[in-house]
């Protein structure tokens, strides 16, 4: 986690914050609802999204092809934030997401991204030796998988939709969802019943 901000870049935001409403940009409301918003996201957002569209064909259907709008209409508000981008994985292919610039990260449905996720090693080893990266998070795939690294950015943000754990067929989305970790939701771990 990042070090808490300095004396003097509070108040440069402070500075900022004031011209912005001073001149109408943005109210105090909308600070304060855009804050809210941002404390309430967390990975069981990205993991409820995951169970029903194992669950729900139509959503499924949806969250593949607008993962925005799929979003919201789980109640999570993506005012201001990029689009949306669902990648399936499936049995013969798997996602693994990074931000090579920065840390690009679809943080309404996903949270705060963890550390690891921002840190530069991460970022160029996750281009430069995908299979490396995944075995040491313990995710061994056949090489009958082919594994493909997109790339998060400012305009577009990515999360993964992970194949369904076998001998979960009955399950409710509930259950399902607590198979969903962070970690799946990015590709680096894969569900497991």
């Amino acid at each position: 986690m990042a070090a808490p901000p300095g004396e003097k870049s509070l108040a440069l935001l402070d500075r900022f914050v004031t011209a912005l409403k001073a001149r109408g940009v943005v109210t105090e409301e909308e600070i304060a609802e855009q804050i809210a918003r941002t404390d309430q996201a967390s990975p069981e957002i990205g993991a409820r999204m995951v169970a029903r569209a194992w669950t729900d064909p139509a959503y499924r259907a949806l969250l593949l092809s607008d993962g925005t709008a799929a979003a919201e209409q789980m109640g999570v508000s993506m005012a201001g934030a990029p689009p949306l981008g669902v990648l399936e994985d499936t049995e013969r292919l798997h996602h693994l997401v990074v931000c090579t610039l920065c840390s690009c990260y679809p943080r309404m449905v996903l949270g705060y991204p963890p550390h690891w996720y921002k840190s530069a090693a991460y970022r160029a080893r996750a281009v430069r030796d995908p299979r490396g990266v995944l075995a040491e998070w313990g995710t061994t795939l056949p090489d009958n998988i082919e594994l493909r690294v997109v790339d998060s950015t400012a305009d577009y943000r990515w999360m993964v939709l992970p194949v369904r754990p076998r001998g979960t067929e009955a399950w409710d989305e509930a259950r399902l969802a607590s198979l969903v970790t962070r970690d799946a939701l990015v590709g680096v771990a894969l569900p497991a019943a």
